[in-house]
């Protein structure tokens, strides 16, 4: 249910969907992109050839007989190891022209020169994007926006209207603040005898930053989720686990464990998909009937995207031909198609008022469709793109230790810090 960036490349585009150190430290030359649109560029894609073969080849066809003369490769690779081989490629001067990344993966790219800089290269477009798509690919310590946004992801939040009235809450006002959901939860707990928790998740960097936590300096030298803020939120879930407001099984839940935890109605809110409606209906008819949906919880007022982007190889010798195809994967029309043939969200402004993701027509998968949509406008992508897969691991570790009572949530998120502090050095 909790859905990760690296699931998200994986997962959303099948729907059931680095430490590059390249040599050199500029942009290869000049990052004008205008001249001549032609010649050989080769595109990179993350596990997307199985699924959606017909549409990247109409895609290719389309623009090469709107630009004669150019020719596009198209490379796709699995999901295992693509950041390796990112980094690899980089490493090895063999990196493709576009290349699709997420935004952590671009940043070691842009670190080593090996980004295009679209401020500098292609300013003209980036009005064409949602603001806070645009803004997911900038690097902190570093001007400048490296790939282009493409899609989105966002999931709502489900809750259990049935047991939301049970513990005298207004099943039609669900929270929609930390402080609500708190609220909320210590209530449910308490009505239940500790039988019903609210949560079924310990808090994840996305949480501390829709909680209003500053996660990072604006440098991007070091993390700052350890202050009053950050601290306040984890004493808070200490509360709740303390009350089992939060599922005692959180410590070690997956998103497979949580859901089932919500489809046997132990916990009151968790989020999910439309895929996750129709498994409710099948398998849970009571629960389905009384599913309520929400936007995530956010202090801030603003719920957390995952974005996947398009990246020009600064290096390339066929700049002009990269961006426009760069640009061409991620325009407006092409978005729009492609979000009809999976469940994801486009990046382009004005897309999310079609009345694909504004008119339900009584389906589940409309339904969940449209809720995801609407919270998408002013989303923001939370996830600092220097937070590293192991330093999600020294996150989830201190939260652990904080709510077993091993260590103060100051304690813990002073170590988490720390220790994310020393694996941002060794990333160079």
């Amino acid at each position: 249910m909790r859905i990760s960036r690296r699931t998200f490349a994986a997962v959303a585009v099948v729907l059931v969907p680095l430490s590059a150190c390249g040599s050199g430290g500029d942009d290869g030359g000049s990052a004008d992109a205008s001249g001549e649109v032609e010649g050989n560029i080769t595109f990179q894609t993350w596990n997307l050839r199985a699924n959606f073969k017909d549409y990247f080849e109409g895609l290719i066809a389309d623009f090469e007989k709107k630009y004669p003369g150019t020719e596009v490769k198209w490379v796709d690779q699995p999901a295992e190891g693509y950041a390796d081989k990112i980094s690899a490629d980089a490493a090895g001067g063999t990196l493709p022209d576009v290349v699709n990344v997420s935004p952590d993966l671009v940043a070691p790219l842009a670190k080593a020169g090996l980004a295009l800089d679209l401020d500098k290269a292609a300013p003209q477009y980036r009005k064409e994007y949602l603001e806070g798509a645009w803004a997911s690919h900038e690097i902190p310590g570093m001007t400048g926006t490296y790939a282009f946004p493409w899609y989105l992801n966002t999931g709502p939040l489900f809750y259990n209207k049935s047991l939301f009235k049970k513990a005298g809450l207004d099943p039609d006002q669900p929270p929609k603040t930390y402080d609500e959901v708190f609220s909320a939860a210590l209530q449910i707990a308490q009505k239940t005898d500790g039988e019903v928790a609210t949560l079924a998740n310990v808090p994840t960097i996305e949480d501390f930053g829709r909680y209003g936590v500053p996660l990072m300096n604006k440098e991007g030298t070091g993390f700052t989720f350890n202050d009053a803020k950050g601290v306040e939120l984890l004493t808070k879930y200490k509360e709740l686990y303390d009350a089992k407001a939060l599922d005692p099984q959180a410590l070690t839940a997956t998103p497979e464990s949580s859901g089932k935890k919500f489809l046997t109605e132990a916990v009151a809110m968790n989020p999910g998909s439309a895929l996750d409606l129709g498994n409710f209906k099948k398998q849970a008819p009571n629960l389905y009937k009384n599913i309520g949906i929400t936007d995530q919880i956010t202090s801030t007022g603003h719920v957390n995207m995952y974005v996947m982007g398009v990246m020009v190889n600064a290096q390339t010798k066929q700049k002009p031909a990269a961006v426009a195809f760069a640009h061409y994967v991620t325009d407006a029309a092409h978005q729009m198609s492609f979000a009809k043939q999976v469940a994801i969200f486009p990046s382009t402004a004005g897309s999310l008022d079609d009345p694909y993701f504004t008119k339900e027509d009584g389906t589940d998968e409309t339904r969940v469709r449209v809720a995801a949509a609407k919270s998408l406008k002013n989303a923001v992508n939370y996830t600092p793109v220097l937070f590293s897969e192991q330093m999600k691991v020294e996150l989830r570790n201190a939260v652990a230790r904080a709510l077993q009572g091993k260590e103060s949530p100051k304690e813990a998120l002073d170590n988490a810090v720390k220790a994310c502090d020393r694996l941002l050095q060794q990333q160079g």
